[in-house]
């Protein structure tokens, strides 16, 4: 069975994956932190930089699980380094953050401005804000809002210009011209409840993904692998046997 790699979300690091492990044992998994997250260098500017960045420390053919920013990064090292991914799993996932005119399901522009502008005077501040987001709506919101909080990278002077780089890839990404040139199954998961990006863009994706099939968590939000490890668990073993 291929290795399975859990790439995280904006701002936290891999120790958001622990009730995950712990409802996963035995099985060969890496749990890299994104670029300029926890311990891990700060890439380039550009979502290339951190792709490739991450693709450099994949076993090739593994199932790469990306989850909110993660799932981007998954979804370009798909594209780019096709050798490296075997299949994927996309949690929480979107081709793009923002909302557009051509594209509603997603957050407004305006409250991803506030969110960059508001890092920029108080990145403490707006950490707590984005893990209020994440959890809202999930039946274990103050468990998931636990953990969420004990993973943050803090948001000092070795990591805040990554994070503030995050953050703009989060506001200028957008994947969905790729999408059909994603060859690879691909498994997605999402929160029925999901405050921080609507479940259309998971339906979005899974109709736009050449091998796509979406697994909805009725009573989750954008983390359901915190509120409900031992179900995600289940359907990510299945993922891998796709």
């Amino acid at each position: 069975m291929s290795a399975l790699v859990l790439l995280h979300g904006w701002g936290l690091s891999h120790r958001v994956w622990a009730p995950l492990l712990a409802a996963l044992p035995g099985h060969a998994m890496l749990t890299p932190d994104l670029p300029g997250h926890g311990d891990a260098p700060r890439a380039g500017p550009r979502l290339a930089d951190w792709s490739d960045a991450v693709a450099a420390g994949l076993p090739k053919g593994c199932t790469l699980a990306g989850w909110s920013l993660g799932a981007l990064l998954a979804l370009d090292i798909a594209r780019r380094h096709p050798d490296k991914v075997a299949r994927l799993l996309l949690t929480g996932a979107s081709p793009r953050f923002t909302a557009t005119d051509d594209w509603p399901c997603a957050l407004s522009a305006d409250t991803l401005r506030d969110f960059r502008a508001g890092f920029g005077a108080d990145p403490d501040a707006t950490q707590r804000r984005f893990v209020a987001l994440q959890a809202l709506g999930d039946h274990a919101r103050r468990n998931v809002t636990q953990t969420l909080t004990a993973a943050l990278t803090p948001a000092d002077t070795a990591h805040r210009e990554a994070l503030a780089d995050g953050l703009a890839l989060l506001a200028d990404t957008d994947l969905r011209p790729i999408l059909p040139a994603i060859a690879q199954p691909v498994r997605l998961l999402h929160g029925a409840r999901d405050a921080l990006m609507p479940v259309a863009a998971a339906e979005h994706l899974a109709d736009a993904l050449p091998h796509a099939r979406l697994s909805i968590f009725a009573d989750s939000g954008h983390a359901p692998f915190l509120s409900r490890p031992d179900d995600f668990a289940t359907l990510v073993e299945g993922a891998r046997h796709d």
